[in-house]
């Protein structure tokens, strides 16, 4: 079983989403949040059940999908890293993703 940590980004990222639906229904944000989490916990068991990024293309990287969001992980050994969670209507930039993992 695989350990999730999530990371600074990640939490920030969730935390704005969740301020959003917020605005216009407070109730359903904090279901949608909790939601987040119960989907992301499902990895604990199988760490690779999510697609490999397109814009990425590496195998260690991998998102799930939660309705119109995409929650984009590293996996790596015993340890899953939720990196980001963003709406599937923007774009990855994969220069991003890969400067928060420390890459040039």
């Amino acid at each position: 079983m695989a350990y999730i940590n999530w990371t600074s980004q990640a939490l920030a990222d969730l935390e704005a989403i969740g301020d959003f639906i917020a605005r216009d229904a407070s109730g359903f944000a904090q279901i949608f949040v909790e939601r987040v989490f119960e989907a992301v916990e499902r990895l604990e068991s199988f760490p690779r059940s999510g697609r490999i990024v397109p814009e990425i293309g590496q195998e260690e990287i991998r998102e799930i999908i939660f309705g119109s969001y995409r929650i984009v992980y590293l996996v790596s050994d015993n340890e899953i890293s939720i990196l980001t969670v963003f709406h599937s209507s923007r774009l990855l930039k994969s220069s991003d993703l890969l400067s928060d993992l420390g890459e040039p």
